[in-house]
């Protein structure tokens, strides 16, 4: 699979949730987006903001039970969640 949609991602969660010093083609895509370990160092409130943004710009309606901590795991594991959710939708 192509990491455009993980670049896209990462470009959406820096704009929302107005992160500076980081740009999206340097962020991994394999590490956590929420949390001490996050290279955004997000919390449980960016993670809404997160959730929001990705509904607005793809449709994507991401869960509040457990399937929203493995769709925010991690950039790949929203990308993978999205396209998904693109699939599904049609």
């Amino acid at each position: 699979m192509s990491a455009d949609l993980e670049l896209e991602l990462a470009k959406l969660i820096i704009d929302f949730c107005n992160i500076e010093d980081t740009r999206p083609e340097n962020v991994p895509h394999d590490v956590p987006l929420i949390g001490p370990d996050s290279p955004f160092d997000l919390d449980s409130l960016d993670a809404v903001e997160i959730v929001v943004a990705v509904q607005k710009a793809y449709g994507a309606r991401i869960g509040t039970d457990e399937s929203s901590r493995v769709a925010l795991a991690s950039l790949t594991a929203l990308a993978d969640f999205v396209r998904r959710e693109r699939t599904d939708q049609g």
